[in-house]
């Protein structure tokens, strides 16, 4: 039986769960990932495609549009890339071992469908690594856009409002977003190395870090377990002695207490609040305008990403519009 050319949501989150762990990072972890924003200024963090390369897109997305199976099926075979195939393992080296980001410009989203822009998405993303379902519901591409819900209700799905997101990482070793229509204003990406704000944390309070290292109960929201089970325990800090590698949702740490059974002490809200405070400061965040056409990749080891609340148009066909695509490697 062939194997699908994604991977279910289960299997993929208890992959990238599985982060190998030697003991709590007890001094400053050296990595390429470990930077601050003065450090990346003039960074080569944005490329922009060559018309060639645009070109080998164009037939790419047409060859496989031309057919009539579903978009599941696709896989890199299907999507051949010869010129761009050294540039992507180039981006996916980036984001795995790097500085854990990379900025792509010059997809030409503008004279395509959503249907051929998430074509062209997916294929990407089958030579990026192996694509995985985004919740218990299967989604695929996931939908970056404003969808009426109520931004003040504390555990809605944010993604689908136009309020601010707080920092977090997803349950994949890597987070696509490819941008269709951008915010009359606002909805910036906001970045962090969430190596460098442990070391932060670490200097400031060596006293509460080594908590990182022991599991948070997380609230699951409205993606309960299989079994139905509201909130898990989730390791945020994992550390194999060279690496460190960190899931971060603090929102979702504390609105674990919601459920019955959990409390947070005041020393573990007080470590939840520096690390997002460390976060915050300017000093170690990257605010990104993404436009139309702009593919942005984060390791969901190394870095830690937000948004910043936003405008839309009034139009429904200009509305800020994101695919959303989660990669395991």
């Amino acid at each position: 039986m062939t194997e699908p050319a994604y991977l279910p949501f289960l299997h993929q989150a208890l992959r990238y769960f599985n982060r190998p762990h030697a003991g709590p990072a007890l001094a400053s972890v050296a990595s390429p990932a470990a930077w601050k924003s003065r450090d990346i200024e003039s960074a080569p963090w944005r490329v922009r495609l060559g018309s060639d390369e645009v070109g080998e897109l164009r037939q790419a997305v047409a060859a496989w549009q031309a057919g009539d199976a579903p978009l599941a099926d696709l896989t890199a075979a299907d999507f051949p890339l010869p010129r761009l195939a050294s540039k992507i393992a180039a981006w996916r080296a980036e984001v795995a071992t790097g500085r854990g980001f990379q900025v792509i410009s010059g997809v030409p989203v503008e004279e395509w469908s959503v249907e051929e822009s998430s074509i062209f998405f997916w294929g990407l993303g089958q030579h990026l690594g192996r694509p995985g379902a985004q919740n218990r519901k299967g989604d695929l591409l996931g939908h970056v856009r404003d969808t009426g819900a109520d931004r003040h209700d504390r555990y809605v799905r944010q993604y689908l409002t136009t309020q601010n997101i707080p920092f977090h990482c997803d349950a994949a070793d890597m987070v696509g977003l490819l941008c269709l229509r951008s915010a009359k204003s606002g909805g910036l990406s906001r970045i962090a190395s969430s190596v460098s704000v442990y070391n932060e944390l670490l200097r400031r309070r060596p006293d509460l870090a080594p908590r990182l290292f022991e599991p948070f109960m997380l609230d699951t929201r409205d993606e309960a377990a299989a079994d139905g089970t509201a909130v898990l325990p989730v390791t945020p800090c994992r550390y194999d002695g060279r690496t460190l590698r960190t899931f971060w949702h603090s929102d979702y740490f504390r609105s674990s207490e919601r459920h019955s059974g959990v409390h947070l002490t005041a020393t573990e809200h007080e470590l939840l609040d520096l690390y997002d405070e460390i976060a915050a400061s300017p000093e170690f965040h990257v605010d990104m305008e993404l436009e139309p056409g702009d593919v942005q990749l984060l390791s969901n080891h190394t870095v830690i990403h937000a948004r910043t609340d936003y405008v839309d148009h009034p139009e429904e066909d200009r509305k800020r519009h994101l695919l959303r695509l989660w990669i395991t490697f």
